[in-house]
Parts: C-alpha cells; sequence; structure tokens
C-alpha cells in the first residue's frame, strides 16, 4: 500500500473519531445534556442533573422577600442540583398566578388567597378555579387583629354594633376576614354604624384622629401601623370567642386560632385569644415528585438558616407544617411528612 493511501486512510479515521466524539452526547434544552439520567433522589449517575427553582416572594421591604432568599440559600446548600433565587413581586395574587402559569417553582400566598383560588370564590369568582396548585407548607400567621380605640367601649366583637368600623381596602383579604368574622358572630355590614373600606394607613391615621372606632388588621405581628397609633392613642386589641374561630375553621379551613401574646402592643397586658391565616408556600402540581421531597426535607432540616435572616423563620415548624392546610398537598412534601408522621 502506497504512502499516499495510508495517509488517506489515516485522514478518513481521523475525521469519523471527531465525528463519534461530537455526537455522543445529545444537547437538550435548558442546557442539560441526554447521557444523564435522573435518579429518585434528584441525582444524576455522575453528576447532579440542574434543576433552576425560582421563588416568588413580594415587595422587597416586605417578609416574604428576605425570607425567600433564605429558603434559597438552603436549597443551593443543601440539594444537590438545584440553583435556586428569590423573585420580587406583587406577592399573594400575583404569585398565583405565577404557579398557574409555571412560571415559578414556589411561591409564598397567603392561605385565604390560596383557597379563594382552589376554590373558585371571593375575587376569582370571575377569574374560575385554579387547581394546579399544591401545598407546600404553612409558615406563620398573618394574625387578624381588631383595634378599637378605648373611649370606644369596645371588648367584644359584638360590641361594633353601630360603631364605625375600618374594614379593609375593596377586594383585599381583610375585607373578607371582616365580612366572614363578623358573619360568625350573626352580623353584616348594615349592623355597623358605618363600614368604612379602608388601607392599613388610611385606617392607621383615622383611629389615631377618631374618625373611626375600630379597625381590622391583618399582618404579621408586631404590626408597625398598630405599634405606631398605640404611641399616640390609647387603643385595645378586641378578642374573639374560641366558640367563634372553631366555626370559622368549619367553614374555612385557613383559619386557625392564635394568641397575640400580652405586651405585644402598649398597654396590651393579658394574651388576646384571636385567629389567623397564615403565610403559606405554594407549588405546581406537575412539580417533581423526588426534587419535592428533597426541598422539603431540607427546609426543615436546614432552617437555622431562615431563623437567622428573620424571626419568623421561628414559626416554621414541622408539628404545625400542615395545620390549616386550605389545598391538597404535594405527592413529595406529603412522603416526607409521612415519615416524620405528620398527620
Amino acid at each position: 500500500m502506497s504512502r499516499k493511501t495510508i495517509s488517506i486512510l489515516l485522514v478518513v479515521v481521523l475525521i469519523a473519531s471527531l465525528a463519534v466524539g461530537c455526537g455522543g452526547e445529545k444537547q437538550t434544552p435548558g442546557g442539560e445534556t441526554g447521557g444523564e439520567k435522573q435518579t429518585s433522589g434528584g441525582e444524576t449517575g455522575g453528576k447532579a442533573k440542574q434543576q433552576f427553582i425560582s421563588i416568588a416572594t413580594g415587595g422587597t421591604a416586605g417578609t416574604y422577600y428576605p425570607l425567600g432568599g433564605a429558603i434559597a440559600k438552603v436549597f443551593n446548600d443543601n440539594v444537590e442540583g438545584v440553583t435556586a433565587n428569590a423573585q420580587s413581586t406583587g406577592a399573594s395574587v400575583e404569585n398565583i398566578g405565577l404557579v398557574q402559569k409555571g412560571e415559578t417553582e414556589i411561591a409564598f400566598i397567603q392561605s385565604d388567597i390560596t383557597y379563594y383560588a382552589y376554590t373558585g370564590t371571593e375575587n376569582f369568582e370571575d377569574k374560575g378555579k385554579v387547581e394546579n396548585i399544591r401545598g407546600m407548607a404553612m409558615f406563620y400567621p398573618e394574625v387578624i387583629q381588631i383595634i378599637a380605640n378605648k373611649d370606644a367601649n369596645i371588648s367584644s366583637v359584638e360590641d361594633l354594633k353601630g360603631k364605625k368600623v375600618a374594614i379593609g381596602a375593596p377586594g383585599s383579604g381583610t375585607e373578607a376576614n371582616a365580612r366572614q368574622i363578623l358573619a360568625a358572630h350573626g352580623m353584616t355590614y348594615e349592623d355597623l354604624g358605618k363600614a368604612d373600606y379602608l388601607s392599613f394607613g388610611e385606617a392607621a391615621d383615622q383611629l389615631k384622629n377618631k374618625q373611626v372606632d375600630a379597625a381590622f388588621v391583618t399582618a404579621g405581628l408586631p404590626t408597625a401601623a398598630v405599634t405606631e397609633v398605640g404611641q399616640t392613642a390609647d387603643i385595645v386589641v378586641v378578642p374573639i370567642d374560641k366558640a367563634k374561630i372553631d366555626e370559622l375553621s368549619e367553614e374555612y379551613p385557613f383559619y386557625t386560632e392564635v394568641t397575640i401574646p400580652g405586651g405585644t402592643y402598649k398597654n396590651q397586658d393579658s394574651d388576646i385569644l384571636t385567629t389567623a391565616v397564615m403565610a403559606m408556600l405554594v407549588v405546581p402540581e406537575e412539580l417533581d415528585e423526588d426534587l419535592m421531597y428533597n426541598l422539603t426535607k431540607a427546609l426543615f432540616e436546614h432552617r437555622d438558616t431562615i431563623i437567622e435572616t428573620h424571626d419568623r423563620g421561628n414559626d416554621l415548624k414541622l408539628e404545625t407544617a400542615i395545620l390549616g392546610m386550605p389545598i391538597e398537598l404535594h405527592p413529595g412534601s406529603k412522603r416526607y411528612y409521612d415519615e416524620q408522621g405528620i398527620k
């Protein structure tokens, strides 16, 4: 065989080898390779398959955002193959839409808003049901506080009859809370002297100026607006009877019993019994079960990272993780809770 022929054969072999090497691993959308297979634990045979997790929160000045950042750190540090980050959003109602469209993997949403979306009620009545959402965990209570001027002589919900009451902005979660709590006491807005549709800020100003006798406020404790009012006006926190809270919970599964500890606000010496909705984590139904198991496991086994970031991290507890859950749990999260004996 001539040298020229040998040289040609060598070139052909080299070209064939390069073609095999380049075609042996097929690139798939998202930058993942077809040669890797995800295992049940979310890992690949040699390295973890990359999974991007977006956490929809709220405004950067609120509570959801720093908590979301802490959760992202937990996932990045402890779940192999996961890259997570927190996204600032318009909070609960917007986040429902993001989960529904598959534009986020985890979202902070108030439990009552979650329930309304899932059942197509209240402010979702005209939009229709959002059925592809599942629960991951209940996080911390957003407490329904009935704040009254001391000289209005209001010591119970029934005492709101004939009074001027701020019931929350139109269409807000607070307004729905006020209406439902009054109904549990056999009352409507017509029983009030006047029902004012006011935001937190407006209600606080009118309480200070005694333009309203009382206001419904749904927020985490202590609520800055209530603390501010208490610095310049004598206020009281109105309790809700336990039997009425139980009645509310039977009709609306998102309500839970809570106590406002004595000393939360100025001149509030004793504990006050009331109810709350919960800030919760919601995920899309179609999220991988094994991935959700690993994320839920990491969330609770590394909650110290969340506590170091924000005091509300202390409210994330395994024993209350599904208390008041208003929708079906994601199967991956449920598997973790079942293993831990949480029912």
